[in-house]
């Protein structure tokens, strides 16, 4: 499934062959002209629903927004918009068009559906709940919207409990300082990678890799030293990391990889290992849908380990406790480690670096730029990053904005952080003397995109995202002095028959 592109359909009529076998609107009465703006919306929808079956999501947003525009007194057109917008993680969009699809029609239960599912992808248990309760209220006898309700009943239940518990983070003791791997036996039937002494070796990790690749787990032992040893080495960095990348060396960043190990394995046979001589940041949001994320999170790790100056690793909004309860990276560790990892990687992740500059010149970020002007990079250097990502703020900004076409800010389509346009850009880049953005966080179909009049730059590199996609990933190398970057592209390479968000929380599956 992981190789699979898109299936070609044949094409279909264009829409001005369509529209051209309707007649012209001139010297039509009011109703007349209303009624053909209907028929026209209609043909816009079939169109948008083909483009949504073939997964082209970008496109079907395109085509409802038309049938809007031609008749927007229609619920449903709102409706598959914002479940469309759902399926590019654009939440905070589709709650709008779901919520302008119940103003429409206050009795159509898809637009709760649809409102509902994008706050439980969001984390927001008690707004779904409400939705979920009217969906029921509407359909009182759909067995499939009783089974939601009940699921979201329960993560509420849940989510109120931990509230009860929850220890204020100050309080908190430090789960990675009663650790210690030394007392942790390694059974004699054990197989698999080891690592002698203290040190992680290139040996360790290439057999570590291998087995990762044979499906087979790493014992817990040393599991937890990679852990713990990456920990220290990510404390001791500031939040803003400098590196420098001396004359005719290069330097390659990779974007989002979401627990797609198998197509990480092919960056490095493309790109080959981290190293002192062939240095790597990745990005930010290594786990997370993707199923094979404990794997990934302990490669780059124990790479880390083994030469903490050939790797760098940025945080991601999914690097955060209440993204991998959601999205399959707690399940993941529970299932293959013990409950007790849990809470170490989230004290780890929480150590990760928030952006890095390269050689002055290029800023690395995981999701954008902020909500006022006059950020310096000294600004981003003093921010306590310890701490789980907050709502609002720089550090929020950094994680979770994207660029907009259109200059100056507006709302964020993921409902957290914002959009900054081009202007905001070249202010940013001008006033700390750098020359280029380099951000990650969004799909792309080519595994990139050059925005912001060449000034900025997203790459991701989990290609055929969630097996469903079709994208391309890609990762840019650089070269010093002149740090021009040069893209790579490629294409998704098969995995076990393990399907993505296998580890995530029941509803999220439902809603998938």
């Amino acid at each position: 499934l992981g190789f699979l592109s898109f299936i070609h359909f044949p094409p279909k009529p264009s829409l001005s062959l369509a529209t051209s076998l309707l007649p012209c609107s001139e010297n039509m009465n009011g109703v007349e002209s209303a009624n053909l703006d209907i028929a026209r919306a209609e043909e816009r929808k079939v169109l948008a629903n083909d483009a949504f079956k073939a997964r082209k999501y970008s496109q079907a947003i395109d085509l409802y927004s038309e049938a809007i525009g031609l008749n927007s007194e229609n619920a449903v057109y709102w409706a598959n918009r914002a479940f469309a917008h759902t399926k590019l993680e654009e939440y905070g969009s589709a709650i709008q068009d779901a919520t302008r699809a119940i103003e429409v029609d206050p009795k159509y239960s898809k637009g709760y559906y649809r409102r509902g599912a994008a706050y439980l992808a969001m984390g927001k248990f008690k707004d779904a709940l409400k939705d979920f309760q009217q969906v029921k209220r509407i359909c009182p006898n759909d067995p499939d919207a009783a089974k939601k309700l009940k699921e979201c009943e329960k993560a509420v239940m849940k989510l109120k409990f931990e509230e009860a518990i929850a220890v204020h983070d100050s309080e908190r003791l430090s789960i990675a300082d009663s650790m210690d791997f030394h007392t942790i036996e390694v059974e004699s039937q054990y197989t698999g990678a080891r690592i002698e002494g203290e040190v992680v070796t290139l040996d360790f990790v290439k057999k570590m890799m291998e087995d990762f690749k044979n499906q087979k787990c790493l014992h817990r032992r040393y599991a937890c030293q990679i852990v713990l040893q990456t920990r220290e080495i990510l404390r001791a960095l500031p939040s803003l990391v400098d590196v420098n990348v001396p004359d005719g060396n290069h330097f390659t960043v990779c974007g989002d990889v979401h627990g797609q190990f198998y197509d990480l394995l092919n960056i490095f046979e493309l790109n080959g290992l981290p190293s002192d001589d062939n240095p790597y940041l990745f990005n930010g949001d290594f786990v997370d849908r993707g199923s094979f994320s404990l794997e990934i999170i302990l490669t780059l790790f124990a790479l880390k380990c083994m030469s903490p100056s050939g790797i760098y690793l940025a945080r991601g909004n999914h690097e955060s406790k209440n993204m991998n309860k959601i999205y399959g990276f707690e399940g993941e560790v529970k299932a293959k480690l013990s409950e007790a990892f849990i809470e170490l990687f989230a004290e780890v992740f929480c150590c990760l670096p928030l952006a890095h500059v390269l050689n002055g010149k290029v800023f690395v970020v995981h999701g954008g730029l902020f909500s006022v002007d006059g950020v310096k990079l000294d600004d981003i250097r003093k921010i306590d990053r310890f701490c789980e990502p907050p709502e609002e703020g720089l550090m929020c900004e950094l994680l979770w904005s994207d660029p907009q076409p259109n200059p100056g800010r507006g709302p964020s389509k993921r409902g957290v952080g914002l959009s900054f346009g081009g202007d905001v850009t070249e202010r940013f880049l001008k006033e700390n003397n750098l020359e280029l953005l380099v951000r990650s966080h969004e799909v792309k179909d080519e595994g990139y995109e050059i925005d912001h009049s060449g000034k900025l730059i997203t790459v991701f590199s989990a290609p055929n995202y969630c097996d469903q996609m079709g994208n391309k990933g890609a990762f840019i190398k650089f070269k010093a002095p002149d740090m021009k970057p040069n893209i790579t592209t490629f294409t998704a390479v098969p995995h076990p028959e393990v399907m993505p968000m296998a580890y995530a929380n029941n509803f999220l599956r439902m809603f998938s």
